[in-house]
């Protein structure tokens, strides 16, 4: 196998990367110059070398302990537990949460063999109950598998901790400036079943 074509073939695994944008990437790469592919190669290795999972929550991060669980100004009596550390950022971006995160590492597929040992439910167990966790927020996606998850999730916790910790799922439904013509049936009844008194 040619240089280009192993370097296509590494590209297309990645997400969202098809044969056509790997090669596309690939070309590119190669317009520039040596110090720019050498940067890269660099920043690669920089990231597979030292980031990891945080030993708490799982999220990534380039220390033991991430920086969500190292700030003392976050409120330790909540937990959101998400699929992935890309999660973390969407829901830090809204500047509401002030808990603190799990990162579950993915969510149960039995299609694609992935099982509750696959992933950190063990561990988020053992956090609500031995640490001074009130709520648990399960923020898993609204897809079949994450509901799926979300729900093994949450009788995991309530066994674990005897109902002592509230155990919450996150709204879901229409978005905002989003048109109610355009919203599939699912997503309305969604909407209907988590509506709420007006203020």
């Amino acid at each position: 196998m040619s240089a280009i074509d192993e370097l296509a073939t590494e590209l297309s695994k990645l997400p969202g990367i098809g044969r056509k944008t790997a090669l596309r990437l690939t070309y590119y790469l190669l317009k520039q110059r040596p110090e720019q592919s050498r940067r890269l190669a660099d920043a690669l290795m920089t990231l597979a070398e030292r980031v990891r999972p945080c030993a708490r929550c799982f999220n990534l991060s380039e220390d033991e302990l991430c920086a969500v669980c190292r700030d003392p100004r976050r409120d330790p009596t909540v937990i959101c537990a998400v699929e992935e550390a890309s999660d973390i950022g969407a829901i830090e971006r809204t500047g509401e949460y002030r808990g603190l995160y799990h990162v579950l590492g993915g969510r149960l597929s039995p299609l694609d063999g992935v099982t509750p040992e696959d992933l950190t439910i063990g561990a988020l167990t053992d956090r609500a109950r031995h640490d001074e966790v009130r709520e648990v927020i399960l923020a898993t996606n609204p897809s079949l598998e994450g509901e799926a998850t979300a729900l093994f999730v949450q009788r995991a916790l309530a066994a674990a901790t005897g109902g002592r910790v509230a155990v919450t799922r996150i709204a879901r439904g229409l978005p905002v400036g989003g048109d109610l013509e355009y919203a599939d049936g699912v997503t309305i009844a969604q909407a209907l079943s988590a509506r709420r008194e007006m203020a």
